[in-house]
C-alpha cells in the first residue's frame, strides 16, 4: 500500500519495505507513549488489512500545536466505500469521549480532494488563515503547502 503511486500521490515519497516497517514501528511506539494511535482497518470477510485510520500527535512543530490529528490511509481497492469516513468518525468520538480532547485537526495538501471530502463529511471545518507550509518539506517542494481542518469537542 505504501508503495502504490495512487495511495502516495499526496505524500512526499513512496515508501520502501524498510521505510514502511519503520512507519509501523513508529505507530507502535506512539501507542506505547500516548495510549492511542493508528489502527489497522479490517474489512470483515474481505481483507484483514485494508489500511489504517487513527489519532496521532504530529512529529513536527507548527503554530496550531500541540494538537492531535485524525488521519487515514487505505489501499485503493477500498476507496469510495466509506471506510475512511466511518473510521475517522469513530476515532473522533474516541478522542473526544474517551481521551477528553478539546480539539482534533487533520491536514493534507490542497489538491487532495478525496481526503478533504472526508474531513468535511465528518464535520471538520477549514479556515484558509490556518493553512501552513509543512516544516518537514523543503521550501521548493510541490507538496509543502497544506490545508488545516479543525473540529472542537461538542459542548454538553
Amino acid at each position: 500500500m505504501n508503495a502504490d503511486p495512487r495511495v502516495t500521490e499526496f505524500l512526499p515519497t513512496r515508501l520502501t519495505q524498510q521505510e514502511s516497517d519503520a512507519f509501523v514501528a513508529r505507530v507502535v511506539a506512539h501507542f506505547e507513549q500516548h495510549e492511542f494511535g493508528h489502527w489497522a482497518v479490517e474489512v470483515l470477510g474481505v481483507s484483514p488489512f485494508a489500511g489504517f485510520v487513527g489519532l496521532s500527535k504530529p512529529r513536527f512543530d507548527a503554530p496550531f500545536q500541540p494538537c492531535v490529528e485524525v488521519g487515514w490511509r487505505l489501499a485503493t481497492e477500498y476507496w469510495g466505500k466509506g471506510y475512511a469516513t466511518e473510521g475517522a468518525r469513530a476515532e473522533i468520538a474516541f478522542g473526544f469521549d474517551v481521551i477528553g480532547l478539546e480539539e482534533i485537526v487533520s491536514f493534507t495538501v490542497p489538491a487532495n480532494k478525496r481526503s478533504r471530502r472526508v474531513m468535511e463529511k465528518i464535520g471538520m471545518t477549514h479556515d484558509p488563515a490556518d493553512d501552513f507550509d509543512h516544516p518537514m518539506l523543503p521550501a521548493e517542494h510541490p507538496l509543502r503547502r497544506h490545508v488545516l481542518y479543525r473540529m472542537t469537542a461538542p459542548t454538553s
